[in-house]
């Protein structure tokens, strides 16, 4: 057993591998179905006519949901408006769930120049969520507290320890081949909780690394997917699982739940892929034959990109001067494909449909 005392700062910490058996009967049963429906949703989404489509709603998905865990609340339609209008939101809320998704983005590009998950990576993506220049945290008396107010955790302390931990990590994720990738995941993400390296942001930053692990194992070759919604639903079992691995050791239940996160998210990202193609076909055959002059894919795909589009979007795409795609929302409006709405002087149109979807359960 670890020397673990809840009001202590945790600088005994246990470093990556656990000397512990990990892949129990159990648990490999379920990385079996996990990498199933991970696989499904994969070759879905490669199937696509075009991928990266759904990708910054799928995003903002994730970044809505990851920033609700840390009581950050926000609307799909403040969001949504939000990346479409000019006239710029001033809710903090919305502001602080779009850098979340930069951030996301942010690390994604870095992957594709450099296939690491690296200490100085999980810094750039915390400085990204926060708007500011934070680093390492060095300022002793961090606690982490439940409702009540009663310490159920301290994180290890002292920048040197904290980087040695981070190094043993980034060690783990990058060269340990011995495990399967998924159990690695949840490894992973444990011991990113636990060593908490940053004063701020190290919930959404250790979310978004498993979006990035996912990538960088080829697991999943677009990131579509959004795991936070899992851990909404159930965040009471999430918490107490990590917090049972810290006091107990139990690395079993705790690595269960992330492979049912994995699974359960990948099969509703499936069904929702399908819905969202489904509805799709279904307005191309209508718009084709109700408004056969408007129609042409490129215009589909721009109202299916997000839920909110405007008319520069589609001057911006080349689909004709501004007179006329300005008609062709109008006309899809009269025809109600879209509903118009007014943000300062701008005119944004949704296509109520897929937002009525994205928000379905």
């Amino acid at each position: 057993m670890t020397n673990f005392k809840k009001e202590i700062p945790f600088n005994d910490l246990p470093l990556l591998p656990p000397k512990v058996e990990l892949e129990t009967k159990q648990v490999l049963l379920k990385t079996i179905s996990a990498s199933r429906a991970l696989a499904q949703l994969n070759g879905a989404l490669i199937n696509l006519p075009n991928p990266r489509l759904f990708l910054d709603t799928i995003h903002l998905q994730e970044a809505k949901a990851s920033s609700e865990i840390e009581n950050i609340i926000t609307t799909n339609d403040d969001l949504y408006k939000s990346m479409v209008a000019e006239k710029k939101f001033e809710n903090p809320a919305t502001k602080e769930v779009l850098s979340y998704k930069e951030a996301l983005w942010a690390g994604l590009e870095r992957l594709e120049s450099r296939p690491l998950i690296t200490t100085n990576l999980c810094i750039e993506i915390v400085q990204c969520i926060k708007q500011n220049s934070a680093g390492i945290r060095v300022t002793p008396g961090t606690t982490l507290a439940n409702n009540q107010g009663e310490i159920i955790y301290t994180p290890p302390s002292g920048e040197n320890i904290i980087r040695e931990k981070l190094a043993n990590l980034e060690k783990f994720i990058n060269q340990d081949e011995t495990l399967d990738p998924l159990i690695k995941m949840a490894l992973m993400h444990y011991q990113f909780e636990a060593i908490h390296p940053f004063a701020d942001g190290n919930g959404r930053t250790g979310r978004i690394l498993l979006l990035l692990y996912l990538k960088m194992e080829r697991l999943l070759d677009i990131p579509a997917i959004y795991l936070s919604e899992y851990i909404i639903k159930n965040k009471i079992e999430y918490y107490k699982k990590l917090r049972n691995v810290t006091e107990k050791q139990d690395w079993e239940s705790y690595i269960l739940y992330m492979l049912d996160m994995i699974e359960k998210t990948a099969q509703k990202g499936l069904v929702r892929l399908e819905q969202v193609m489904t509805l799709m076909e279904k307005m191309s055959e209508e718009i084709k034959t109700v408004l056969p002059k408007a129609y042409s894919k490129d215009l589909l795909e721009i109202i299916f990109k997000l839920p909110y589009t405007k008319r520069q979007f589609l001057i911006d795409a080349g689909l004709g001067t501004p007179k006329t795609v300005g008609n062709y929302l109008i006309s899809l409006e009269e025809k109600g494909f879209l509903k118009s709405v007014r943000i300062g002087k701008e005119k944004l149109y949704l296509n109520h449909q897929l937002m009525k979807l994205l928000e379905s359960d």
